[in-house]
Parts: structure tokens; C-alpha cells; sequence
């Protein structure tokens, strides 16, 4: 199984990119591809710009990228309880191009934060939506307070969200 993996963020020491790359690790039988975000230069989206321009072919490789894989591991950073700008970015242009953007793909959606919701508010929304969307959510997974709950070297430090993790990550190859 081919597995896409990322950060909704384009933090170069997204917490969000190590926990997204950390469980696409634990899915059984993956071949994993680490995507950053970081690659992916757009315009503000406006619907003057789409009129003048087209949708940009960052936005278009990023489709190529969902659809070249079997199965998503995505972490959702949350600023100020909703999508990281630049990835909200992304997902407008992406739906511009191809409204079920997640290709019908199955998908494990994560989130963390520094603080004890891990993100919670942010994974709520997307759990709403991204379906509509295309996604074929198999499962969730918040992990609060990142750096006390991660090791970067060893990954989930407590046991128990752990186990919660790989059975999530069992999930995603469930048929």
C-alpha cells in the first residue's frame, strides 16, 4: 500500500509533519511518501485570480500526489481553532481543480498541538468535511500536548495512545 503522508503546516519543525510521518511508520505494509507543504507556492485564492490564471499547477500537483497513492495519513495543525492559512489555501485551490480532492482515498486523520486539546477544534471541522470532499475517513486521532506526549526519536511516549495510534493505523488498511 502506498501511503501519502503530511503536516498541514508549513512550520519547518512541524509537530503536526513528525506525528503525520510517525504514524504512516506504524501502518502495516505501507511504502510511505513524506509530503511537505513547504513545496507548494500559490497565490491567495480569489476567484479573480482563477479567472486570470487558472488554477496554479502547484494546486494540480498536489491532486497528482492524493491520487498516486492508496491511502492518506493526514495531521491537522490548528491556528486559532480552525486550518493552518497556507494549507486552507491549498484545499480551496486543490477544490477548485477537483471538488472531491481526497479521490475517494482512505484516510487516517490526525492532530496535535502544544496544549491539551491536541488540536481538537481543528479535527472536528475536518472530520465534518473532508468527507464530503472525497475522503473515505477510516479514523481520528488527537494527541494533546506534544511535547510532553512525543519523543522524536521514539515517537508516543504513553502506552496507551500508542496502542489507540496503531489501532487507528490498522484501520486505514481495513477494508
Amino acid at each position: 500500500m502506498k501511503v501519502l503522508a503530511f503536516g498541514a503546516s508549513t512550520s519547518s519543525t512541524s509537530i503536526n509533519r513528525q506525528l503525520a510521518n510517525f504514524a504512516a511508520s506504524l501502518v502495516p505494509g505501507a511504502q510511505v511518501t513524506q509530503l511537505d507543504l513547504r513545496s507548494y507556492r500559490l497565490p491567495i485564492y480569489s476567484a479573480d485570480e482563477e479567472k486570470a490564471n487558472g488554477v496554479p499547477s502547484d494546486a494540480k500537483a498536489f491532486l497528482a500526489a492524493i491520487r498516486s497513492h492508496d491511502a492518506l495519513v493526514v495531521s491537522l495543525a490548528e491556528h486559532n481553532g480552525s486550518y493552518a492559512a497556507a494549507f486552507k489555501n491549498l484545499y480551496d485551490w486543490a477544490s477548485r481543480a477537483e471538488q472531491k480532492v481526497w479521490a475517494g482515498k482512505p484516510m487516517l486523520l490526525l492532530s496535535t498541538s502544544p496544549g491539551g486539546r491536541g488540536g481538537a477544534s481543528v479535527l472536528e471541522a475536518a472530520k465534518a468535511t473532508f468527507p464530503r470532499m472525497g475522503a473515505d475517513l477510516k479514523a481520528t486521532f488527537s494527541l494533546p500536548s506534544f511535547p510532553d506526549s512525543f519523543d522524536p526519536q521514539n515517537g508516543i511516549t504513553d502506552p496507551m495512545r500508542l496502542e489507540f495510534l496503531r489501532n487507528a493505523c490498522a484501520q486505514l488498511t481495513s477494508t
